[in-house]
């Protein structure tokens, strides 16, 4: 689907097709590839006309996110997340003057929400395409907050462990949350790198008049990538505590086990020795010797016993 809309030199609002389309009558204009067919993506070269290469990196899809000029615009490929999952669905733009022209293979909430919030705008003569590029960008960065707070609610979840769950299971939503990040992180540090490259080009004037605009979205990029290196710290730092806690915890079973098979070890050796069947042993037809032996060995295993919990081995 293809939706188009120029604004008129008395600054109004028109739908555009392209059996009629001439840019000369617009101030600038916006098309919309959304969704687009085999048959609408031609358009991108005629009659738009624009390069070969960018119009390759429309059709490839997920691209890395990325800048790259040309004569007639500026092409960028830029990375929203999809509703309710971190899968990377791509979004480009070309853009200059007097036009904007967006692509994408998937719906955009964030450029929905960009085009209704133009049709009812009152202010139409302080829109131009930048600024329209500006208030995607902005959503669709604003969107990956969303995303890290619930990483975030995850990880207090799995530290506080209200669930009670056992030690495997929190380790394999541990394990999740890391996936999690690296993958949202895979998505916003190409988006940093883009915006940086944006602020620092002098072939942008543009967006180098609309400077503050644009980098306040790279501060919220930059607190997203710092936000998920923290998280990524926390994250081995309770797989470490986890990890330390079970070592310790089995460190206690096998204190414990050791103990119990130290204070067996001499009742073990007596019963051994008077287990043998040598006809000529003594006190074998003793008639107290049994009730004896007992007693020694419980005076045995119970001294032992005193002997380790003075020694703090039951601590």
């Amino acid at each position: 689907m293809i939706r188009m809309i120029g604004i008129t030199k008395d600054f109004t609002i028109k739908d555009i097709s392209f059996r009629h389309f001439n840019p000369n009558e617009w101030i600038w204009y916006w098309i919309d590839f959304n969704q687009p067919s085999e048959e609408e993506t031609i358009y991108l070269q005629d009659p738009l006309q624009f390069h070969p290469l960018a119009i390759e990196d429309c059709v490839n899809k997920l691209q890395r996110p990325k800048l790259d000029y040309y004569d007639q615009h500026t092409f960028y490929v830029t990375h929203r997340l999809g509703e309710g999952s971190l899968e990377k669905e791509e979004i480009n733009f070309f853009v200059e003057k007097q036009f904007i022209v967006t692509y994408h293979h998937l719906p955009s909430p964030e450029i929905d929400q960009v085009w209704e919030q133009l049709i009812h705008s009152r202010k139409i003569k302080d829109w131009n395409p930048y600024l329209v590029f500006y208030y995607v960008l902005d959503k669709i960065v604003d969107n990956y907050f969303s995303f890290l707070y619930e990483i975030e609610d995850t990880l207090n979840d799995i530290e506080d462990n209200s669930n009670h769950l056992s030690m495997e299971k929190l380790l394999d939503q541990l394990f999740e949350t890391r996936h999690d990040l690296l993958s949202l992180r895979h998505t916003i540090i190409p988006m940093r790198d883009l915006l940086y490259r944006m602020l620092n080009s002098h072939r942008l004037e543009t967006i180098q008049g609309k400077k503050e605009y644009f980098a306040d979205i790279y501060d919220h990029l930059l607190k997203l990538s710092e936000m998920i290196d923290a998280n990524r710290e926390i994250t081995a730092d309770i797989r470490d505590s986890y990890i330390s806690y079970n070592s310790h915890q089995t460190n206690r079973v096998m204190k414990v086990l050791t103990v119990i098979t130290t204070i067996f070890m001499p009742l073990t050796f007596i019963a051994g020795i008077y287990g043998m069947n040598f006809e000529h042993m003594p006190e074998l037809r003793w008639e107290y010797g049994y009730f004896l032996i007992l007693f020694i060995m419980l005076i045995i295993g119970g001294g032992m016993y005193i002997w380790f919990k003075r020694k703090g081995w039951f601590r």
